[in-house]
């Protein structure tokens, strides 16, 4: 009997020893956690989509050829090689591109695209890289000299476009005068040539290039609606593929080649440093 009960003893302990060596292993385990596997490596932007106005000349538009061209379309096309990325050019409604961009059908605004705070809270912009001013484009033998002179008359503007908000901005002639829209300047202009209109407030850049087309038929007011910057907008979240845009870009300021594509668009550098 005696025996027995020292065989109970002895295996009660042994089981005890046995049970208090796991509660120690896990609680060691406990304090002292795996640590969490790293994050799978983000992967490799290999082609962006690059939304445009395709009637925004010389920024962006469709040659004799109708091939898709333009000063902003070689600057894309060398960010992209220098990036290892292929790029595809999606002309798009430009009323509805903070649309277009956010709905992911493209990646990039890369066409003459102003700087404003309102787009800021839907797109990440890159630093300035082209100055710009909307100004008033009238035919040539108009007699309109200034924003005075709009009053009661009938004013051509591409709808969504940063013409509006600057018109819309100066309150006391914007009340005077009669707003058309247009869906892109090539047929506000066309209106002006025949007479529909009176005058186009527009992008500097692109009514310089509709009057080098047609010298004597427009001219360019001194007086305009206030100076803006272009830059290159991408979805807020893009931060990866906004930086390395800006990163190619700044490196085609520093070693020339962005200079090289302005002279052949403008015939001068008007890069901003």
């Amino acid at each position: 009997m005696k025996k027995l009960l020292c065989t109970l003893v002895v295996m009660v302990m042994a089981l005890t020893v046995l049970a208090g060596c796991g509660s120690s292993g896990s609680s060691s385990s406990g304090n002292n956690p795996a640590p969490p596997p790293p994050p799978p490596p983000s992967a490799a932007i290999e082609s962006i989509i690059v939304g445009l106005d395709e009637n925004f000349p010389p920024m962006g538009f469709r040659d004799e050829q109708n091939e898709l061209t333009g000063f902003d379309i070689d600057l894309a096309k060398e960010v992209a090689s220098r990036l290892g990325m292929e790029v595809t050019f999606q002309p798009i409604n430009w009323d509805s591109k903070e649309l277009e961009l956010k709905g992911g059908k493209v990646d990039v605004l890369w066409n003459g695209l102003t700087i404003t705070e309102a787009r800021r809270e839907n797109i990440l912009f890159t630093n300035p890289y082209l100055a710009n001013s909307q100004v008033i484009l009238v035919s040539e033998d108009s007699d309109i000299t200034g924003k005075a002179d709009l009053a009661g008359k009938d004013v051509g503007v591409q709808k969504g476009s940063s013409a509006v908000e600057a018109i819309e901005a100066d309150e006391a002639t914007a009340a005077t005068l009669s707003l058309k829209e247009y869906e892109n300047n090539t047929e506000a202009c066309t209106d002006l040539e025949i007479g529909r209109i009176s005058a186009v407030v527009l992008d500097e850049i692109v009514a310089r290039y509709y009057s080098t087309l047609k010298p004597g038929l427009f001219k360019v007011l001194d007086e305009n609606f206030g100076s803006e910057e272009y830059g290159i907008g991408t979805r807020l979240e893009d931060t990866e593929l906004n930086g390395k845009i800006q990163k190619a870009l700044d490196e085609m300021i520093a070693d020339g080649k962005a200079a090289e594509i302005s002279k052949k668009w403008f015939g001068e550098d008007k890069l901003l440093k």
